[in-house]
This record gives structure tokens, C-alpha cells and sequence, in this order.
């Protein structure tokens, strides 16, 4: 029986990609204008200077008053201070000797946010994360491994026209007789201390050329991006990987190059279905790459409560069913779901940039609050694998 509908032709389907396209351009056009260029406009007044540095007001002025620190920026038209960047904070945190760095011997955290199912809030984490431990004055890389490239996007980057797949992100490197070193990708972002390693649609040819290249050669394809990462460590105290949400070369390489793994997961049927089967297929996957050598350990695997909506009973179910049956694994703060962070994520920002009269929200604070639960837990987690950090962990007690 002859089908009612008329086929859909490939011309068709052309004109859908073309207007898509469109939609896409104008979104972008009002955040990636001409002449303008992503800036971090958060300014930090003495006392919440004082408490990010680890030192009194008065150490803070005294030493702007002897010249260790310069003389605070003025309102032209006041007189009045317009408060601390980030980037005197950090200037602050140097003077004080209040940097957290890990020490030299001490191993970066390559943590990897992975589930291979989308939507589960996988570039949130990454870029609210990314931030968070900007604010704590460590030093971050993002290596963005996602074609998708929503987090390049997000730190400012327009990936279809600032991003060359051939110079810019992983690609050329992931090729056969590529750079030695990942410092050729490497640029810094106008947030201090974030350096990001970008993405556009073009990484999306390295799924292909990987799997062309697993039968003969899969040591290379394995090793390749855990060398690049170690060929940029020694710069960094932390390095997130933001991979594809799917089970390609690309995440595979992300699993052998992470020394610890962060898995979101909603608190809904399907989405932890996936979450299950990211799982199974996670322990199958890594006794695949131990037979061919690439044998891997995890410093932690931890599995985040993402996109959690309180006022749905069905949501709170499957989260005490969670916490129930792996009552060791899951982080003990949750990521609400949250209108503030679409709204952020609609202009291509995060929560921790928003400035002015948004920010005085309850909505806003609620949410910085669950944001600041996650970073500040993945932090201790982190300490706990710098022997550097042992001893304050001790007298803080939180170890």
C-alpha cells in the first residue's frame, strides 16, 4: 500500500540543515558580535577578597600600602574602588604565598566527565567546574574532545570561525606523525588561570581515521591523547576532558588518558538505563584496553546526581534507590536542575559569570549553592591524591 506522505528528498533535507544553520548563526551573532570579545566582569570587594586569599583585610592593605600588592582601581568618576579581578586575587594569593598548587611531585587530576549518553549535563559540569576551581586560584586546562564543542563555545571561542581544525584542537595531533606536545593547541581564555585546548565539527573526522587505524596500530590510538595530556601535566594542577557522548575512538582515548572519572547521571528511568549501561559497558571496555596494554586506574570513579528536580517524586525515588545501591560511589551533593543555568547557558555563560542584580536572586544564590556543594566536594577529592596537601587536609580534618 502506497504511503500517504511523499518521500523526503535530499534536497529537502538540505534546505532543514540550511535553516538550522541560520538559527544557529543568529544565536551566535548575539554573543559573538563583531568587535566584541568574551570578558570576565566579576569584581571582588576586600572583605570577599580577604576570605578567597586566606588573609585579613588589614594584610591586604597593608601590603597595598608597601607596595607588595599595587593600589586598588578607582571609579574615575567617584573616587571609590571598583573592587579586585580575578586576576589581582591571584596577584594577592602569589604576595601571600595562599596558591593551592599541588606540589611538582605531586600527580595533576585528569579528570574526565563521561557518560555516553547526551543531555546529561556533561559541558555544565565541566565549564561550573572548570570555574569554580579558577575562584580557588588552581590551574585548569580544558581539553575539549566533544565535536559539539559547547564548552569551546561557552569560554568564548566561536568554533566554526576563531577554531581551525587543523592548527587549533586535538586533530593534527591525533594524526599519525602529528606535534609532539598538546602545547600547540593550548590557549588561554579571559578567565585567569583556564587554558583550553578547543574543539570544532572537524574533530569529528579523528572518529574516523581512529577507527580506520584501531585494527593496525591500536596502542597508538590508545596512548595518543593520555601522551598528550602528559606532555602538558607539569603546567597544571587539574585537567577536565570534555569527551563526545558517545562510545567512539575519541572516548575511548579519554577513558585511557583520565585518572579519574566523574559519571552525571538524572534521576530518571531512561537516563539512568544509560547511566547502567555506561557502566557495563565501561567494565567491558576497560578489560579491553588492559588486554592490549593500556591498563588503567582510577584515582576515583564517582557518580554525580545531575538534573535533579525535587518536586518530582518519581525523581526522588530513583535518587534514594542511587544512593542506596551504591552508597559508596555517588557524591554526596547533587545539580539541581535549575532555570539559572539555561538562562546562563542560552547567552553562552555560566552562573559563575553573571554579575549586577541577577545575582541577588534567591534563585541565583540557591543555585551557586549547589554548584559550589559539587566543586567544593570534587576538590577534596582531589586534595586527597596530592601527598603535598596530606598534612592541611589532616589538620582540617577531612582526612
Amino acid at each position: 500500500m502506497d504511503s500517504a506522505l511523499p518521500p523526503v528528498t535530499l534536497d529537502e533535507l538540505s534546505v532543514l540543515s540550511r535553516r538550522a544553520a541560520t538559527v544557529i548563526d543568529r544565536l551566535r551573532e548575539r554573543v559573538f558580535a563583531p568587535g566584541t570579545q568574551k570578558q570576565l566582569d566579576l569584581r571582588f570587594n576586600v572583605r570577599t577578597a580577604a576570605e578567597m586569599v586566606g588573609r585579613s583585610e588589614k594584610a591586604i592593605r597593608d601590603a597595598e600600602g608597601d607596595g607588595r600588592l599595587p593600589s586598588p582601581d578607582k571609579d574615575e568618576d567617584t573616587g571609590r574602588r571598583r573592587g579586585y579581578s580575578l586576576a589581582d586575587i591571584a596577584r594577592m594569593r602569589e604576595v601571600f604565598g595562599t596558591l593551592p598548587h599541588r606540589a611538582p611531585d605531586d600527580p595533576p587530576l585528569v579528570l574526565a566527565v563521561q557518560n555516553f549518553k547526551g543531555g546529561v549535563g556533561k559541558s555544565t559540569i565541566v565549564t561550573h567546574l572548570a570555574q569554580y576551581f579558577a575562584l580557588k586560584g588552581y590551574r585548569v586546562c580544558i581539553i575539549d574532545c566533544d565535536s559539539q564543542a559547547s564548552t569551546t563555545a561557552v569560554f568564548g571561542l566561536n568554533p566554526d570561525v576563531d577554531v581551525d581544525e587543523e592548527e587549533d584542537t586535538l586533530y593534527p595531533f591525533l594524526r599519525h606523525g602529528g606535534p609532539k606536545t598538546l602545547h600547540y593547541a593550548l590557549r588561554a581564555t579571559y578567565w585567569p588561570g583556564i587554558a583550553i585546548v578547543p574543539a570544532n565539527l572537524g574533530l569529528y573526522d579523528a572518529e574516523y581515521e581512529f577507527a580506520a587505524r584501531m585494527a593496525r596500530d591500536p596502542a597508538f590510538i590508545l596512548d595518543r591523547l593520555r601522551e598528550g595530556v602528559e606532555s602538558i601535566a607539569d603546567q597544571f594542577d587539574i585537567i577536565l576532558l570534555d569527551p563526545p557522548p558517545a562510545l567512539g575512538m575519541l572516548s575511548l582515548s579519554v577513558l585511557r588518558a583520565a585518572n579519574a572519572l566523574l559519571v552525571p547521571a538524572p534521576p530518571n528511568n531512561i537516563d539512568f538505563a544509560s547511566t547502567a549501561h555506561f557502566l557495563k559497558m565501561l567494565e567491558a571496555t576497560l578489560a579491553e584496553l588492559a588486554r592490549h596494554g593500556g591498563e588503567r586506574h582510577y584515582s576515583f570513579v564517582k557518580i554525580l546526581t545531575s538534573k535533579m528536580n525535587e518536586q518530582k517524586s518519581a525523581h526522588q525515588a530513583i535518587k534514594r534507590m542511587m544512593d542506596a545501591v551504591f552508597p559508596q560511589d555517588m557524591l554526596l551533593s547533587v545539580l539541581k536542575d535549575s532555570a539559572e543555568i539555561d538562562n546562563a547557558s542560552a547567552n553562552l555563560m555560566t552562573v559563575y559569570e553573571m554579575t549586577g542584580a541577577a545575582t541577588r536572586t534567591e534563585t541565583h544564590k540557591r543555585c551557586r549553592a549547589y554548584l559550589d556543594a559539587v566543586g567544593r566536594e570534587v576538590e577534596l577529592l582531589a586534595r586527597k591524591t596530592w601527598p603535598s596537601h596530606h598534612r592541611d587536609l589532616r589538620k582540617e580534618g577531612l582526612l
